[in-house]
């Protein structure tokens, strides 16, 4: 991104999944990247061990900008900590007590069910067509991580049992069910086609590359393009968005948004009341159009 500029390797591998899980637009990893270099330059490379202090430091000395976009900056790396966090790189987050600016909460990019229904119609002509099948059921039917499906060993899914065991941050696990359509597909394709894929290989992993190992971040995100294009939907499409949609419309029907945080693994449940937000704004939408309000005329 910047030819006189080297990123260390940590916010090499977070861009990426920047790039190929949350399918951030260029202009908003560029800004990303601007403000990791400017704290990785200042630390000449070395962010791993860094204390509160030493960041506060850091943020005193930061003087040029205002306070929206302190407030981004510190976003910025709280984020870029809870990625190594979640990569098992480091176990704690040294921004987690830093004071933030508030600034107000974007609300999810989800995708509706006819959305979700034109997405999940793949055309099934081949071995890797019963794969992408299987994985974007599973990952809507789960609200699983993109770490999460990429990870996923075969005797991690019971098929008896109607369920899969997840093995999510902390290397906490979690139970989450599968409903019926995605684990039919998932059984197709673990019986029927993964050999297929596979050939003389050998592996634990469930979702096999054409590479024969498990399927990568950037593969399930190309993969994933393609089938929103084919589809027609015009939003970008991320793991996220599919992880947004699968929690979405489980609270649209009415599912507890406890059993919601269960399932999606957020230890504290603020995380998982934006969805309420979310649902609370569509039904103020929805409400422009009743009868006697002169706004849905």
């Amino acid at each position: 991104m910047n030819a006189e500029y080297t990123p260390n390797i940590y916010i090499e591998k977070y861009i990426s999944y920047l790039q190929y899980e949350r399918a951030l637009s260029d202009n908003t990893i560029k800004s990303y990247f601007y403000d990791l270099k400017r704290f990785d330059l200042y630390f000449k490379g070395n962010v791993l061990d860094l204390s509160y202090d030493e960041l506060q430091r850091y943020l005193s000395s930061v003087k040029d900008l205002k306070a929206r976009s302190l407030a981004h900056h510190i976003t910025v790396l709280t984020s870029f900590y809870n990625f190594l966090v979640d990569e098992k790189i480091i176990t704690n987050n040294p921004c987690e007590n830093i004071i933030n600016a508030k600034i107000p909460k974007k609300l999810p990019v989800y995708l509706t069910e006819d959305e979700i229904n034109r997405l999940l119609d793949i055309p099934l002509n081949n071995e890797y067509d019963y794969r992408n099948k299987a994985m974007l059921e599973l990952l809507y039917a789960t609200g699983l991580r993109i770490s999460e499906l990429i990870n996923l060993k075969v005797n991690d899914v019971d098929f008896d049992e109607c369920i899969v065991r997840v093995f999510g941050k902390g290397k906490k696990e979690r139970i989450v069910p599968i409903a019926d359509v995605a684990l039919k597909y998932l059984f197709i394709y673990l019986n029927e086609y993964r050999a297929i894929i596979l050939g003389n290989s050998l592996s634990d992993y469930m979702f096999i590359s054409n590479s024969k190992k498990n399927i990568s971040r950037q593969a399930f995100f190309k993969i994933l393009k393609k089938e929103a294009k084919r589809s027609g939907i015009e939003k970008i499409v991320s793991p996220h968005v599919l992880r947004h949609s699968f929690a979405t419309h489980l609270l649209s029907h009415g599912a507890n948004l406890r059993v919601i945080q269960e399932l999606l693994g957020h230890e504290d449940i603020s995380t998982t009341e934006i969805y309420a937000h979310l649902i609370n704004e569509k039904l103020k939408d929805d409400y422009t159009y009743h009868p006697r309000n002169k706004k849905g005329e």
